[in-house]
């Protein structure tokens, strides 16, 4: 068997399933893909929304650590 023979026929068995899939499979895989970005969509809607308290607490660390700086060390 050439060489191109065998890249073609490893092309063409890549590319084709052997049995389409069923109405129930294309189902669950459609489910499943909503669910999975639906999961996406939560977990950025509560990324975002707990962007400002964890700003909040950042800046307050800040300060602390900046006013202990300044008490231990000087200005």
């Amino acid at each position: 068997m050439s060489s191109i023979n065998y890249q073609k026929k490893l092309v063409n068995s890549m590319m084709v399933w052997l049995y389409p899939p069923t109405a129930r499979q294309m189902v669950v895989t459609g489910g499943v893909f909503i669910v999975g970005g639906l999961c996406f969509g939560v977990g950025a809607y509560y990324s975002f929304v707990n962007v400002a308290p964890q700003q909040e607490r950042l800046k307050a660390r800040r300060e602390v650590m900046r006013n202990y700086l300044k008490k231990r060390f000087g200005d």
